[in-house]
């Protein structure tokens, strides 16, 4: 995993433009090149002002974009506010690998070891059971289940205290994955 780079706009629409991978990304639709560069610069402006963000996720023995994986701020829930939720995206050629997972576990580690957040939550449009199981393998918990307010579409809110997270755990011992974010 690693900070985006200009040359990933290419792979990264081909991503948002796949049907199957936006069915739960906020009100379903895809996006374009144009709405996904939008989106890149959304991601580096949430670097710039958090220190951290969403990172893309690079199959190492091919160098191709798989999608993301990282931290954002919830602000399209207001309910859970103020949170740091852990999410991720994968292109369709990239999923039933235990991609998610592991990319969602290195982000985990990192998060304890390097910033100093108590607490994630991982939102999932219900229908979702993709991304409940990568909540559940993080050691996630389901803390309520709301309607997201710009789109009407019910949403499941998993939670995590960074605290419970702790070394020597079997929740830690599972989170011990072989990719790095740099």
């Amino acid at each position: 995993m690693r900070r985006w780079r200009s040359d990933d706009l290419d792979g990264f629409a081909a991503v948002n433009a796949q049907p199957e991978v936006m069915r739960y990304i906020h009100d379903g639709r895809t996006l374009d090149r144009a709405a996904t560069a939008e989106r890149l610069a959304t991601y580096q402006r949430h670097w710039d002002e958090h220190g951290f963000g969403l990172y893309a996720v690079e199959i190492k023995e091919t160098g191709e974009l798989a999608g993301f994986t990282g931290l954002a701020v919830p602000t399209f829930l207001p309910e859970v506010m103020p949170a740091v939720e852990i999410g991720w995206r994968l292109g369709r050629a990239y999923w039933g690998r235990g991609l998610a997972t592991e990319a969602a576990q290195a982000v985990v580690a990192h998060t304890r070891a390097r910033l100093a957040l108590r607490r994630l939550v991982s939102i999932h449009i219900v229908g979702n059971e993709a991304s409940a199981r990568v909540m559940v393998k993080l050691g996630m918990s389901l803390e309520r289940e709301t309607v997201q307010p710009d789109t009407g579409r019910q949403v499941r809110v998993y939670a995590m205290d960074l605290a419970d997270f702790a070394e020597g755990s079997e929740t830690a011992a599972v989170a011990q994955p072989s990719v790095e974010c740099r």
